[in-house]
């Protein structure tokens, strides 16, 4: 798509230093134009009740309210404004409800491969991106399940019916339920929350190298290699429950 004026960019992001970083990737490509860049929820849907952005870059997890919500207001009033998620939360229910409320692409935090910049120029030229561990997920999730299950010959167990989330081998090879210390239960809660290892461990009044030690007892336990590997399984698992929750 040729354009000449830049696209006009608004961001949501509650923390402060990805909140930068993400600001100064969208201020140095010459295509995009930082029009707004909001904390907190509250301030972003009122600026949004007057003007509206050509895209807009929204977290979920917001101190004072779920994305969702600027999501759906945004898409009722600003229809034409392409809207990205950027997210730890990488669980089935809040990539389908942002996709459901307009989402038009929803990709991880630290997705290494992500450049921001041109995944939003991407998004304008009509592409949907999605983190490859996200997609992966939701095309398990739509894989058929067969239209009819073969009847148990007499004096045999009926055959199990697998859902669309388990193949034969992973019905086979289900994880064993997996048991976190108290401290490995906090610092997985602040990775999830987007804290960086320094501000972990100011707030457990421990070193880095500590946060650290945890975190890789984490991704061993977790079978993971990575902050966001770590937060989509343990919400797979059950192991999370801190969306929405205020950060400090």
């Amino acid at each position: 798509m040729n354009r000449d004026a830049p696209w006009d960019v608004v961001l949501v992001e509650d923390n402060q230093l990805t909140r930068q970083f993400l600001e100064q990737s969208i201020d140095a490509h010459p295509a995009l134009h930082l029009r707004a860049s909001f904390g907190t929820l509250a301030p972003a849907a009122a600026w949004f009740e007057h003007r509206g952005a050509d895209l807009l870059l929204v977290d979920l997890g917001l101190p004072d309210g779920s994305g969702l919500s600027l999501l759906r207001q945004v898409h009722q009033r600003w229809p034409a404004c392409d809207m990205l998620v950027v997210s730890m939360f990488g669980d089935e229910a809040n990539v389908v409800a942002s996709i459901e409320a307009g989402a038009v692409g929803y990709v991880h935090k630290d997705d290494e491969a992500a450049d921001i910049a041109a995944t939003l120029l991407a998004v304008k030229q009509g592409a949907s991106p999605i983190s490859p561990m996200i997609a992966r997920h939701l095309l398990k999730r739509l894989r058929p399940v067969p239209d009819s299950v073969q009847m148990a010959e007499p004096g045999r167990a009926a055959p199990v019916l697998l859902t669309a989330t388990a193949t034969p081998s992973e019905a086979a090879d289900a994880p064993a339920p997996v048991s976190l210390s108290r401290r490995e239960q906090e610092v997985l809660e602040f990775i999830a929350r987007g804290y960086a290892y320094a501000e972990i461990a100011r707030e457990q009044g421990i070193t880095v190298h500590s946060v650290q030690t945890y975190i890789k007892k984490l991704y061993a336990k977790l079978a993971v290699h990575s902050r966001s590997e770590a937060v989509y399984e343990a919400s797979r698992l059950g192991l999370l429950d801190v969306f929405g929750r205020p950060r400090g």
